[in-house]
C-alpha cells in the first residue's frame, strides 16, 4: 500500500489520464492514411508521457526527494524504451537519473546498476556526444563520493570537465558543475588552496 501511495503521489496522479490512450486498446484503421496517422499520434502521446515523467522525476531530485522521484523516473524508462529501443541513447539521461536518486536514497548497489547500464550504451554508440559522456562521469563521480572513494570520484569529475569543456568552451556554465564537486571533495580532503580555487572558478 505504501508503495501504491507513494507511486501515485509521485507520478501516477500526473499522467492516469494520459495512460488509457496510449496502454489501452488500439483502434483499428481500415487505410494506409488512417494507421500512419494513427501511429503518429500514438508516438506523440507517449513522447508527451516521456517529458512529463521525465520533468516530474528530475523536479523531485531536484528539490530533495529522490525516494518519491523513482517512480517517476521508472516510467520515463518504461516509456522510453518502448518508444527509442533498450539501448538508445535516449535512455542514458533516465539512467542517469535513476542512479543519482538511488544514490540520495543509499541503495548504492541499485545506483551501480543503473550506472553500467547507461555506460554499456555510450560504450556501445562511438559518435555519443561529448555532452552526455560528460554527465555519465558526473554521475559516476557523485557515485563514487557516496561510496567514500574520493580518488575515483576526482578522476571521473575531471573527466566531467574537460568533456563539459569540449562540448561547451572553458567558460561555460556546464562545467562548473564538475568544478563545484571537485572543489567539495579537495575541502573534505583539507587541501584549502585547492577548494578555494576551484569555488573561484565556479
Amino acid at each position: 500500500v505504501s508503495h501504491q501511495r507513494s507511486d501515485w503521489i509521485s507520478i501516477h496522479s500526473h499522467i492516469c489520464h494520459l495512460l488509457a490512450p496510449v496502454l489501452g486498446p488500439q483502434p483499428c484503421f481500415h487505410s494506409e492514411k488512417d494507421r500512419k496517422h494513427g501511429k503518429e499520434q500514438l508516438l506523440r502521446r507517449q513522447e508527451s508521457l516521456i517529458a512529463v515523467t521525465l520533468s516530474t522525476a528530475q523536479g523531485l531530485v531536484w528539490a530533495g526527494e529522490p525516494l518519491e522521484a523513482i517512480p517517476a523516473a521508472l516510467q520515463a524508462l518504461r516509456f522510453s524504451s518502448q518508444v527509442f529501443s533498450s539501448d538508445s541513447l535516449q535512455l542514458v539521461p533516465i539512467y542517469l537519473l535513476l542512479a543519482e536518486a538511488s544514490t540520495g536514497i543509499g541503495r548504492l548497489r541499485q545506483a551501480a546498476k543503473y550506472l553500467s547500464q547507461a555506460q554499456w550504451i555510450i560504450l556501445q554508440t562511438p559518435d555519443c556526444s561529448a555532452a552526455l559522456q560528460s554527465k555519465l562521469h558526473r554521475g559516476l563521480g557523485l557515485f563514487c563520493i557516496a561510496e567514500g572513494n574520493l580518488d575515483q570520484a576526482l578522476y571521473h569529475l575531471a573527466n566531467d570537465v574537460y568533456l563539459a569543456t569540449v562540448e561547451f568552451g572553458l567558460n561555460s556554465v556546464e562545467v562548473s558543475g564538475g568544478y563545484f564537486n571537485m572543489a567539495n571533495i579537495f575541502f573534505q580532503q583539507n587541501k584549502i588552496d585547492s577548494a578555494n580555487s576551484l569555488y573561484t572558478e565556479v
